[in-house]
């Protein structure tokens, strides 16, 4: 590529919040939170999933609606297959009484590979009244399930007063979840995960629908339909990543396939803080269910010591654990979860 046509290209993505620099076959991402990416309608995006009338579009196409009721959850999935990208939702979650309820917004190709999928999670898991949602983020790479990535927090905010953004930037180096602005959890790809880092393209989703057996302390506290209809609302789409042709296969967003994110000095204080702050379960310190963490694991005394104080046995000795994988119908999300709550 010429220098001439590299300086183009600087200067016009310069504005964006995500810059994929292209040169010479491999590129870098830079994080601006002064910038915002442009907003797209969910009908340049999505088409309905399933739920029928639960699926409600407003304001022409600016807002969505998803509602679960006794009869069916509902959901939308995006027109296009993605291989990398910034993929941002803002949502405003249900209130009162949620337990069982589950809410996510999440990329996956589940549909295509049905035995070595992979898969990027934000999950809302609902609580019961006085209790504010909790939110997950997880990941799986080639069909590793078995092998879970979960970590859950608490939130500085109540999510079912007001939108609130969440979003997801997946590089072929790393994966790194935000809400509002704030890096909330890094992900960084390193040669002994193999085929556990997620590497194909790609769909998005979102959905509400019942986990009653599994989302509120292990299905202690089901779904309570009397609090129905719940309703989740979805507003300022944001997908910039590189498009995926499904029959050829061939990826259409010149060499953003080698990209690496970084996240810039201040922001790392912000997620630190968050982590030691709000995190309530990580993983990588569940000696109970990885007696030697995984390979993408960075251990941080800070965030042990928080874990440990939460929970001495699941975060200390690990003599206590409760774990399984459960399946769920596909007209409820059709995602597989970790029971261990």
């Amino acid at each position: 590529m010429g220098g001439f046509h590299l300086v183009l290209l600087l200067l016009l993505f310069s504005s964006l919040a995500m810059v994929f620099v292209l040169v010479c076959g491999s590129s870098s991402i830079t994080m601006n939170n002064n910038v915002n990416l442009p907003i797209i309608s969910f009908e340049d995006g999505y088409t309905p999933l399933f739920g029928d009338n639960n699926l409600i579009i407003h304001k022409d196409g600016k807002l969505v609606h998803l509602t679960l009721d006794q009869r069916t959850g509902s959901g939308f999935v995006s027109h296009e297959l993605y291989l990398h990208g910034y993929f941002s939702t803002k949502i405003k979650l249900p209130s009162d009484y949620t337990a069982g309820v589950v809410v996510a917004f999440y990329m996956s190709n589940g549909d295509m590979f049905k035995k070595n999928h992979d898969e990027i999670d934000f999950e809302f898991l609902g609580n019961i009244r006085g209790r504010n949602w909790r939110m997950q983020t997880n990941f799986y790479g080639n069909g590793s399930t078995k092998t879970g990535r979960e970590e859950r927090y608490d939130l500085w905010f109540d999510p079912s007063q007001d939108f609130h953004q969440y979003s997801i930037l997946w590089t072929d180096t790393n994966i790194i979840f935000y809400v509002d602005n704030v890096p909330i959890r890094e992900v960084k790809r390193t040669e002994s995960m193999g085929g556990d880092f997620p590497s194909k393209p790609m769909t998005l989703y979102a959905t509400i629908w019942d986990g009653s057996d599994w989302a509120t302390d292990g299905g202690k506290y089901r779904v309570n339909y009397k609090y129905a209809p719940y309703v989740a609302e979805f507003s300022d789409f944001v997908m910039h990543g590189c498009g995926v042709d499904p029959i050829e296969d061939v990826a259409m967003c010149y060499n953003v396939l080698n990209s690496k994110a970084n996240i810039m000095p201040k922001h790392k204080i912000e997620m630190e803080n968050f982590r030691n702050n709000h995190m309530t379960y990580s993983y990588c310190y569940d000696r109970a269910r990885y007696q030697v963490p995984l390979p993408e694991c960075v251990i941080s005394f800070q965030e042990a010591e928080a874990l440990r104080k939460l929970d001495p046995a699941t975060y200390g000795d690990g003599r206590r654990h409760r774990g399984g994988k459960r399946r769920h119908p596909q007209s409820k999300g059709g995602k597989e979860e970790d029971a261990s709550f």
